[in-house]
């Protein structure tokens, strides 16, 4: 008998334009793990409108999202893609959890407390949740393992709480899901203030590489990336900059950090900081041109979303069944 694939979910939500840090951190390495794992791979959508957003950036980012999954080597045949606002089961499943979460746990959220420093008493009830939501994205779809960063492990953390309540209120209905921290990839900082993470809303553009930005900004901003006065190529805390060009070619070609630094031994920065731009845009330009191509052909991208949104609804309504007739809800009649 055949051992059953485990469960992987993950999602990218389209409330900015994607950055070289989400394909290096994430994208890259799910294209790995799709022979592997059963992926479910989603646009969260609803996670967007925690902030306000203007309705035709949404559109618009999330049918890129979904072209960019397919174009970096995401198999659609393999791997179910779908867009979160397709499948209902995802908020309701979100409120069931709501009504088993604690206001405690929920405000000692470090996301929402820096974010709720920002915003004083006008920070939005959506920021507060999403945690919750974020959980019932994971729990309705029997997941295994979960791919996190650092800054949403927290978040992974209360999703295991709450499958670990609800089974103890109910009965057994949820995997409790693991982290999943990849072999490889890696956290690319920003490259004006490299003690950041590259992140898809920074203030100051030349911080990030969008995952669309042509050859010639992709150029510009690497040659303008901060290094320092020391003028060697190494891979230390004391040098942030160059740290985290060597982190990005490195994930890009394959080469050890020794063999970077080996090969820049005694160059400068001149020469490295142009290889490191040409090795980004030869791993992106064949993307983008992919991105371009899936964009033109709108019938396609609704056959993918249509066909994994019927998957994911199939699977995730057998969970959010089970969750309402535990809790005591009278199920709809056939």
């Amino acid at each position: 008998m055949e051992n059953k694939k485990k469960v992987i979910f993950s999602g990218i939500k389209p409330s900015g334009d994607l950055t070289l840090g989400n394909y290096l951190g994430a994208i890259k390495n799910w294209v790995k793990l799709q022979d592997e794992y059963d992926c479910y791979f989603c646009v969260v959508d609803l996670h967007a409108i925690t902030v306000q957003q203007l309705p035709a950036d949404v559109r618009r980012r999330t049918l890129e999202i979904l072209a960019i999954y397919i174009a970096a080597g995401i198999d659609p045949e393999k791997n179910t893609l779908f867009i979160q606002s397709h499948v209902p089961a995802h908020s309701e499943a979100s409120w069931l959890l709501t009504c088993n979460a604690y206001m405690g746990e929920m405000s000692r959220m470090t996301q929402y407390k820096d974010k709720a420093q920002k915003g004083g008493e006008s920070i939005g009830a959506g920021l507060f949740n999403y945690p919750i939501l974020m959980a019932a994205d994971v729990l309705l779809y029997g997941t295994d393992l979960v791919p996190v960063g650092k800054d949403q492990v927290q978040h992974l953390e209360l999703a295991r709480d709450l499958a670990e309540r609800f089974n103890r209120l109910y009965s057994p209905t949820f995997v409790v899901p693991e982290p999943y921290v990849a072999k490889t990839g890696a956290k690319i900082m920003d490259l004006q203030d490299p003690t950041k993470k590259m992140a898809k809303s920074e203030e100051n553009p030349n911080g990030s590489i969008q995952l669309m930005d042509p050859p010639e900004v992709i150029r510009r901003k690497v040659s303008r990336a901060v290094t320092d006065s020391l003028g060697v190529v190494k891979f230390i805390d004391e040098q942030p900059g160059v740290k985290n060009l060597i982190t990005i070619l490195s994930t890009i070609t394959g080469e050890t950090i020794e063999e970077i630094e080996n090969k820049y031994e005694g160059m400068g920065y001149a020469q490295f900081k142009t290889d490191v731009a040409e090795a980004i845009v030869s791993e992106l330009e064949p993307i983008q041109n992919k991105v371009k191509e899936l964009l033109n052909n709108k019938t396609y991208l609704e056959s993918i979303y249509k066909a994994g949104a019927e998957k994911a609804n199939y699977v995730s309504m057998k969970t959010l069944r089970k969750m309402q007739k535990k809790i005591g809800l009278i199920p709809v009649a056939k």
